[in-house]
């Protein structure tokens, strides 16, 4: 059973919608926790609970997690490619173009 305070970012996470992203920071900050985005990053790696976009969450320059390679190179910008966000030739996530405005 996870932490009320995982709990607590799971349901801001659950609300990005397809073909939208936010950042660990951004996550962080509206779950009450400013400085918080290592937390919602542990938050990130230890979900179990298929309801949440995990995948949706990228860093504060639009850069995707290894973690999700475990799966497949690329394997987490893949599936945002399927939700139709944008990426910049950098590699990445377009936040101008896909990020979530978190309301």
């Amino acid at each position: 059973m996870p932490s009320p305070l995982y709990e607590r970012i799971y349901a801001i996470v659950r609300k990005i919608p397809a073909g939208r992203v936010a950042t660990y920071g951004q996550i962080a900050f509206l779950a009450g926790l400013p400085r918080g985005a290592r937390t919602v990053g542990f938050a990130m790696a230890a979900c179990r609970d298929g309801t949440v976009p995990c995948h949706r969450v990228v860093n504060r320059l639009g850069g995707t997690c290894a973690a999700f390679d475990a799966w497949g190179p690329d394997f987490q910008r893949a599936l945002l490619e399927e939700e139709g966000v944008r990426f910049a030739e950098a590699g990445r996530a377009d936040l101008a173009a896909s990020g979530w405005g978190g309301t």
